[in-house]
C-alpha cells in the first residue's frame, strides 16, 4: 500500500530554519511529482512548493519564495522542504503529496496520494 510519512515538524521561533521530510513507500518514487501543501486552523489547504518527477522543475508559492527550498533524493525515496526565516504565518500542518509523472502542479486536486501531515508552529 502506498504510504507517505512526513516528519521534521516542531515548535520553533520566528527566523529559525526547519527541514521537513516526506518518506515514501509502496510506489516508484522517481516517477512521481511531489508537492508540499499546508493548512492552518480555520483556513483552506494551500499550495507551498512542488517538484516535478524528474526533479528539473520546481514551483513555489509567492509567500515562501526565497525562503523555502524543495528537493528530492530518489535513492532514499524522500523529498525535503528546507524552510528558512520562518514566520508566525507559516504555522500550519504541512502535508506532502505525490502525483504520477506530474510536472509539479500547484493544484492539490491532481495529487493521488497524501501523507498525514506534520505540525509546524512558529512563535513570535
Amino acid at each position: 500500500q502506498v504510504q507517505l510519512v512526513e516528519s521534521g515538524g516542531g515548535l520553533v521561533q520566528a527566523g529559525d530554519p526547519l527541514r521537513l521530510s516526506c518518506a515514501a513507500s509502496g510506489l516508484a518514487f522517481s516517477r512521481y511529482a511531489v508537492g508540499w501543501f499546508r493548512q492552518a486552523p480555520g483556513k483552506e489547504r494551500e499550495f507551498v512548493a512542488t517538484i516535478s518527477f524528474s526533479g528539473g522543475t520546481t514551483n513555489y508559492a509567492d509567500s515562501v519564495k526565497g525562503r523555502f527550498t524543495i528537493s528530492r533524493d530518489n535513492a532514499k525515496n524522500t523529498v525535503y522542504l528546507q524552510m528558512s526565516s520562518l514566520k508566525p504565518e507559516d504555522t500550519a500542518v504541512y502535508y506532502c503529496a505525490a502525483d504520477y509523472f506530474g510536472p509539479g502542479s500547484s493544484m492539490a486536486t491532481v495529487y493521488d496520494y497524501w501523507g498525514q501531515g506534520t505540525q509546524v508552529t512558529v512563535s513570535s
